[in-house]
């Protein structure tokens, strides 16, 4: 799949991490999905990935093990769409005999493409997702498709390109290292292993534009600006502390380079302040990070992060280290990094159905975007917009909505309309766009009261675990009762 007539093909730079560190507690999967205006019919949307996939073989593909790296293998088998029944962006096990990478789901008038990571990112994600909307409502619609049979006497039309283009566009230079100096870390109460909570604010693009150009800056810098002044008034009570609230926010590194490839091809940038002056206003604090990310995101800095990336998988004695000891070098390293940030924000701009998809643009309510979150990652804020109508989606495995209320607070001063939805564990009024995975008692505005009683049988964070740690050390508490109420065994 690298050259044609090949039925396997090499990880890019990025993606050979996600195997090492992908676990049921940290799945590395992502998930962008559709609400259309009308319900799934689920055997349609069955034909419409099978329609679609052979001509997607980017997709087509399962991961192997190989001597010194993993490598990918194509997949010949039909992935089976079901309805969503679980908590979103579940571990996909990629180890996992014949299974594919990613999974289809759906639910009322949503549908849902979720990924591991080392197969695509957000901007590739996207690009799938379309496809398979537009080939759905297509049939939906009886309605030529895209894809029709003459298609399979010219297939190289229809597959999309799949090249490293961190290695394509390597150039051996001086190149600064990761910072894994420790940032301030958010802690509460954790929802039981397995579990999260989902809630999006529907903003309108041009209110939030407006306000961004009130104080001279692109709509991301104001996104990142008022979620980093949100965890320092709700955390840090406004007040002075020692660690920087500092955000990962991934960089498409298509919008540098020169790059249509459906990998993975972007790059992460570390913005954040040490807030030293409890007196700061909000507008300070707006044009630090603006300066900041000026200075960061540039195409030079970006080609230092390719070069540092790429050095190392290029040097011969790091390249014949078995994997099974590249896989603990990486554990380590990754840990490393990443204490180095407080949260993740992602914004992966507009998503339209245009060209050759437009015809089908008024039957998409919106998209959403959501990453898998983690007891190391508890908490992550995704990004996406589509016609007059922004999505700020927060994942998290807390049970409390401190820092999303707080955030959504601050639109709101701003002069921003926001209209939040939720699952049946955050505090959203709107819950019943997915599924209830449990039975729930739950009085109006009370998803999260019962996240919170959920969470209680979990136990705590930071120095919660240590105290209760040091009372199993000292015989005040039972091995056996604190497996049951962490582990529920």
């Amino acid at each position: 799949m690298a050259e044609k007539g090949h039925r396997w093909r090499r990880l890019d730079n990025t993606a050979k991490i996600f195997p090492v560190i992908a676990n049921e507690g940290m799945s590395q999967v992502f998930r962008i999905s559709a609400v259309l205006k009308e319900e799934v019919q689920p055997e349609l949307l069955q034909k419409a990935l099978e329609d679609i996939l052979p001509h997607i073989r980017e997709f087509r593909v399962k991961l192997r093990r190989g001597l010194f790296w993993y490598y990918f293998e194509e997949n010949d088998r039909i992935p089976q769409v079901q309805r969503e029944s679980t908590y979103p962006c579940r571990y996909l096990d990629p180890h996992g005999s014949q299974r594919f990478l990613f999974r289809v789901t759906y639910f009322k008038c949503r549908i849902n493409l979720e990924v591991f990571h080392a197969l695509t990112d957000g901007l590739g994600c996207a690009r799938f997702l379309r496809s398979l909307v537009a080939r759905y409502l297509e049939l939906v619609k009886e309605e030529p498709g895209v894809w029709m049979p003459e298609d399979e006497e010219k297939p190289d039309e229809q597959i999309f390109e799949t090249v490293d283009s961190y290695l394509e566009n390597y150039r051996e230079m001086e190149h600064r290292s990761y910072s894994s100096k420790p940032a301030f870390r958010m802690e509460g109460h954790f929802l039981p292993l397995g579990s999260g909570q989902v809630l999006h604010g529907y903003l309108k693009v041009a209110e939030v534009k407006a306000v961004a150009k009130k104080h001279g800056v692109t709509v991301t810098k104001y996104l990142a600006s008022a979620l980093i002044w949100s965890i320092w008034q709700e955390y840090l009570e406004g007040k002075a502390d020692r660690r920087p609230v500092v955000l990962n926010i991934p960089i498409n590194l298509r919008a540098f380079f020169q790059s249509d490839t459906m990998a993975n091809f972007f790059a992460v940038s570390s913005i954040g302040w040490l807030f030293r002056d409890p007196e700061m206003t909000f507008d300070e604090l707006v044009q630090k990070i603006s300066r900041q990310m000026d200075r960061k995101i540039t195409k030079e800095r970006l080609e230092e992060s390719i070069s540092y990336n790429v050095s190392n998988e290029k040097k011969w004695y790091l390249r014949i280290i078995p994997l099974v000891i590249k896989r603990l070098a990486l554990g380590f390293i990754f840990s490393l990094k990443d204490r180095a940030y407080t949260m993740t924000l992602s914004n992966i701009g507009p998503i339209r159905m245009d060209l050759e998809f437009s015809e089908f643009a008024d039957d998409v309510e919106r998209f959403q975007v959501m990453i898998g979150v983690s007891r190391k990652q508890p908490c992550k804020c995704s990004v996406c917009a589509y016609g007059d109508e922004m999505t700020v989606t927060f994942t998290s495995v807390f049970a409390d909505s401190r820092i999303q209320k707080r955030f959504f607070r601050k639109m709101k001063e701003d002069g921003i309309s926001v209209r939040l939805e939720g699952n049946e564990l955050s505090g959203a009024r709107k819950r019943d766009n997915y599924p209830r995975i449990r039975r729930v008692w739950v009085i109006q505005k009370g998803g999260e009261k019962r996240a919170t009683r959920m969470a209680k049988k979990v136990g705590h964070t930071g120095e919660h675990v240590a105290k209760g740690l040091w009372d199993y050390l000292r015989g005040k508490e039972n091995w056996k009762e604190e497996l049951r109420r962490r582990f529920h065994v």
